[in-house]
């Protein structure tokens, strides 16, 4: 009788093309967010990829393709982390464990968009988007904006009793996403007023306790209005 193996099925290692498509997109990820789709030239993304600047027609079809790449990689990217931020589904009737997971949320999204290095050319290229709308917009908004929020949403109605698409919670919930991006497009003006030479781990556990006190004072104001509801 056969005892089964615990050998590990081997990875597949990048080919050469992969390595030169993922090079292009990160390399447009950046310069689309700094310097915008029309003021960037194929050839500087070749460049900065160090690629040959046939390879964009190649992999992308074109400049327009290769901004829908970096659009749906930023799509996985944040999916990925949203996934580990927000958790798993939780039972109903468990307001407790959803508060929890609220925190949780925040604490993590803090963790990447605040002190990661890679999030600020993510933020930078969705600022650029939202303020010049494309079909990259639409991408990014199907496949992490609205399904995100409305994670978020059905979460805050487990903590608090409010209705998920009520317009108080979708409020609510941009308004804890938000403070939180804030730290990343007003970094600059943070560092200042802080006196901090840069944002890494322990500055971002302290925006972290901040965002989350925050939290909590909305939480115990929700509460205390409950209250009073029940007595009237």
């Amino acid at each position: 009788m056969s005892k089964p193996t615990n050998a590990k099925i081997p990875r597949r290692e990048a080919s050469p093309a992969d390595m030169t498509r993922a090079a292009l997109v990160r390399a447009a990820l950046k310069l689309f967010g700094r310097q915008g789709f029309d003021g960037t030239s194929t050839r500087e993304i070749a460049a900065e990829a160090r690629a040959n600047i046939g390879s964009i027609a190649y992999h992308f079809g074109g400049k327009e393709g290769l901004r829908n790449a970096a659009a749906d990689y930023i799509v996985d990217t944040i999916q990925t982390i949203a996934g580990q931020a927000i958790g798993n589904p939780l039972a109903p009737d468990n307001p407790d464990a959803a508060r929890a997971q609220l925190f949780t949320a925040l604490e993590r999204m803090v963790a990447f968009i605040v002190a990661r290095p890679e999030a600020g050319e993510i933020v930078q290229f969705v600022l650029r988007e939202l303020s010049h709308p494309t079909a990259a917009l639409d991408r990014i908004y199907d496949g992490v904006f609205e399904p995100t929020h409305r994670r978020l949403c059905l979460i805050w109605e487990q903590a608090t009793g409010e209705a998920a698409e009520s317009e108080a919670t979708r409020l609510t919930v941009f308004t804890l996403i938000g403070q939180v991006v804030y730290f990343r497009i007003g970094r600059e003006a943070v560092m200042r007023r802080m006196g901090w030479r840069a944002i890494g781990d322990a500055e971002a556990t302290k925006i972290a306790a901040a965002v989350t006190d925050n939290l909590s004072a909305i939480l115990a104001r929700r509460h205390l209005t409950d209250r009073k509801d029940r007595r009237s």
